[in-house]
């Protein structure tokens, strides 16, 4: 995806079956684990279909080789023809023509391309790096065309004394796509010379794939690599978890919204539009709750597991949320899964933290919030949990609601009783979705029969429903309690929010418009202002009188889009939810977004919007898979589309940007295209694909000076350093290197952002790392200036803006030196 006069958006990546947030919320294990099955099975097949390829590759090579060495027999020893052909592109005789008349689309045609085939890495463990002589190279030209074509010879390996050999070979033929008749046949030569330099093997899973050293580099052993000078600093988060959590959203006394995405708790200044970050969880938060003096927080997280698949234990975090500095670390080693609610006491001016775990059993203890030590602990229910609270005037009293289910505790000596409510003569709902105390001592509960129920306990110290309050159509989501006895509820099908009186009489309702969702949360501004968090992750601020308007927005499913602008401070997202979202760098907000919408059923779509208009420009369909990445070329004249079906679909652009003509279709790969980058002159393209090829347009050792406008192709020469020892073949998502060509920023499977220097050619290279995200990272991208960095997770829906932090050069006249020697090296791409 990419920007130009209009905005390119992919959907085949938006389709996708319905949300299916709510199974894996209730079985994670059980989704973890097929989750992992799946993708163990998706590995196995891409090995299996890249060994295939290969097999069949060096097969067509071999017969090559005895037929280019038969027609090199036959030639002159003295050639003109090979001494012209030395090192050039091969091409379709005629295509000269079509270049010539490419201003007018209606006369261009399809051209046959030629790539050469570097040798697959496949998804496994990266072995070692070696160097190689470059007369060892060996690999196959595949032709690109917009019809299928027969793969073009490759080069073998050349002689080892090419002073005594006069003969030239071996040949490679192409045949014109559009060309039906053995005229459309041309041949042409290389001259195999002796290959001065340097060539890197990387090996993986014992299969080796050549890069070579690019030629100012005369010592490749003698390089050093360095962390880069910059650093990055947290600027911004765009996101809030709304669609699967409760309770998450609450002001603080400093007038902060606090509230949290991923694994960052974020501090809103909703005047100030000022954002301040507590960043000590190692996954994913879960729940959280705040202090009676509105000044502490605890927060609590789930377990998690780390890049070799062990599980992270989950802990609760108390902090300070003028300082942001942990107080106290509750129950690490204790809890399972993780996190699913937490609760100070009130009566004692918060003395103990009530925890509630995600075990099957669903934990409830009780901790010392000073000492930080665990004073009760029971078996809840096998039952999903929703809330927990202590009673705000006897710390004594816990009530816990969730299916089928409120139960009422008693704390006494170290140890926890439960009474289950009683629901009598009304009809017990399937779900208790929250609760909240009147100031007279009763319990309001929301449930999902769209009623509110009064709790009292009767004579016979049992818990019942003293009444029923018909409150909205669908579940109630959520109650909210305001000074002086007023109630606040928010609806889930109707999207309402009603407030009553301290008799349950309605008084006042509004609707929140569909696009953001149900209501989810509720807290307090003041007594007349209100936020609201919604289930489409959108938090909204205003009154009944003046109504709401979002203050936050972000995505409500998977990432994968991203694109910034190549002179604004402006970037754009898309994911599975099909949502194409247009944010402000510099001010921190959504400009605006859109939903596409298209026919049921697949369909490899690709749209071409305008940024101003918010239109639907003009829409296209390449194949018959999804697409996955989209590329200018750096003057805009030319579009690259790759797509799973293998292939990589050129158009011409006109008419700034809303007119796209099929000019080509390139073939070679045996897998779907992952990452293409454009050379700076427009007419040579490198390509990763899903099983591990690296393509280029032309020999593998020509294209080692070559310049390159855009590296986002995780796999090539300058970035081999950025793969860890270790490493499996998807551990790396994405990749980006700085406009500057002084740092490159990787995505990983393990929710980091990494730091590099550019060029990046040695293993084991230092970075600096960065976490946040709780959830594999997708994407990363700088700004137009290298102000910034994005970074974007996947599942955990979340947008982290990095501000890009200068350094210095260091002191030492080497490091200076070094510097400048790698330097010079960064526009040289293999």
């Amino acid at each position: 995806m990419s920007f130009q006069t209009g905005v390119l958006i992919d959907l085949a990546v938006s389709v996708r079956p319905d949300d299916v947030s709510g199974s894996s919320a209730e079985y994670p294990d059980r989704m973890s684990a097929m989750e992992g099955r799946l993708q163990s099975q998706e590995d196995e097949i891409t090995l299996l279909k890249s060994s295939l390829a290969d097999a069949l590759r060096r097969l067509h090579l071999h017969d090559q080789a005895f037929q280019s060495l038969s027609l090199a027999d036959a030639l002159p020893e003295a050639d003109p023809l090979a001494e012209d052909s030395r090192a050039k592109l091969l091409r379709v005789q005629g295509l000269e023509e079509e270049d010539e008349e490419l201003g007018d689309p209606a006369k261009v045609k399809e051209p046959s391309w030629v790539s050469t085939v570097e040798e697959p890495i496949h998804p496994s463990t990266i072995r070692s790096l070696q160097r190689e002589d470059p007369q060892e190279q060996t690999g196959s030209n595949e032709s690109l065309s917009s019809a299928p074509q027969t793969p073009t010879s490759g080069l073998s390996a050349p002689p080892k004394d090419l002073s005594s050999s006069t003969r030239s070979g071996p040949l490679s033929k192409i045949q014109e796509g559009e060309k039906k008749s053995l005229e459309g046949v041309i041949i042409d030569l290389f001259l195999i010379l002796s290959l001065a330099g340097q060539s890197i093997k990387m090996f993986i899973r014992g299969r080796p794939i050549t890069m070579y050293v690019p030629s100012n580099i005369q010592n490749y052993d003698d390089l050093k690599m360095e962390p880069p000078v910059e650093k990055l600093e947290l600027d911004w988060v765009y996101g809030y978890r709304g669609r699967d959590c409760r309770a998450n959203l609450y002001m603080l006394s400093s007038g902060e919204a606090v509230y949290f995405i991923a694994c960052v708790v974020v501090l809103y200044h909703i005047n100030n539009r000022t954002q301040r970050h507590y960043r000590k969880h190692t996954d994913c938060v879960r729940c959280l709750t705040i202090h009676p003096d509105k000044v502490r927080v605890a927060s609590g997280q789930t377990a998690g597991v780390d890049k070799d698949g062990k599980p992270l234990q989950p802990y609760v975090h108390i902090w300070d949320s003028s300082t942001l500095t942990t107080l106290q670390q509750i129950g690490l080693g204790t809890f399972e899964r993780g996190v699913g609610s937490v609760a100070f006491s009130f009566a004692d001016a918060g003395a103990f933290l009530c925890v509630i775990d995600d075990s099957n059993e669903h934990m409830l203890s009780v901790w010392d919030c000073a000492k930080g030590t665990k004073h009760a602990e029971v078996k809840s229910t096998n039952e999903a949990v929703f809330a927990v609270e202590f009673n705000p005037s006897d710390s004594s009293n816990i009530i816990t609601c969730g299916k089928s289910h409120v139960y009422f505790w008693t704390l006494s000596a170290g140890s926890l009783t439960k009474k289950q409510g009683i629901f009598g003569k009304y009809k017990k709902p399937k779900f208790i979705q929250c609760f909240v105390f009147s100031l007279t001592g009763d319990v309001l509960t929301g449930d999902s029969e769209g009623n509110i129920l009064t709790w009292g306990k009767s004579p016979g110290d049992t818990f019942q429903i003293m009444r029923q309050t018909r409150a909205h159509d669908g579940s109630v989501f959520t109650l909210c309690m305001l000074h002086g006895g007023a109630l606040l509820s928010g609806g889930g099908k109707d999207r309402k929010i009603i407030r009553w009186s301290a008799d349950l009489a309605p008084e006042r309702e509004c609707e929140i418009p569909e696009m953001f969702g149900a209501v989810r949360c509720i807290a307090d501004v003041d007594g007349e202002e209100v936020l609201v968090g919604t289930t489409r992750n959108a938090i909204l601020r205003g009154t009944f009188s003046d109504g709401f308007v979002a203050i936050l927005q972000g995505h409500v499913d998977e990432m994968w889009g991203l694109a910034t602008h190549p002179s604004q401070d402006v970037f754009l997202t898309c994911g599975h939810d099909r949502l194409v979202c247009v944010w402000n760098t510099e001010e921190h907000k959504l400009d605006w977004c859109t939903t596409l919408e298209f026919s049921s059923g697949f369909n490899p779509l690709w749209l071409v919007l305008d940024l101003k208009t918010k239109e639907v420009v003009s829409d296209y369909t390449d194949g018959n898979e999804q697409l996955s990445v989209m590329r200018y070329s750096p003057d805009g004249s030319f579009l690259a589309v790759g797509s799973h079906d293998n292939f990589i679909y050129i158009y011409t652009v006109t008419e700034s940007g809303r007119r796209y003509s099929r000019y080509g279709k390139c073939n070679g790969h045996s897998s779907f295209i992952t990452h293409l980058d454009w050379s700076k002159d427009g007419k040579y393209i490198m390509s990763n694909s899903g099983d591990y090829e690296i393509l280029y347009c032309k020999n593998r050792y020509e294209s080692k000076d070559r310049e390159w406008a855009s590296y986002t192709c995780v796999l090539g020469f300058h970035v081999m350093g950025v793969w860890l020892e270790g490493s499996d073949g998807t551990d790396i998502n994405a990749l980006c290197r700085s406009h500057s060509e002084r740092m490159v920023a990787v995505a990983d499977d393990f929710c980091k952002v990494h730091l590099f220097q550019y060029p990046c050619p040695k293993p084991k290279a230092p970075n600096h790392s960065y976490e946040g995200h709780g959830s594999h990272v997708t994407n990363v991208r700088f700004t137009h200036c290298d102000s910034h960095l994005l970074s974007m997770g996947g599942k955990d829906t979340c947008i982290l803006q990095w501000r890009v932090k200068r350094g210095g050069m260091g002191d030492g006249s080497g490091d200076r030196q070094h510097h400048a020697a790698l330097t010079s090296t960064s526009s040289l791409e293999p």
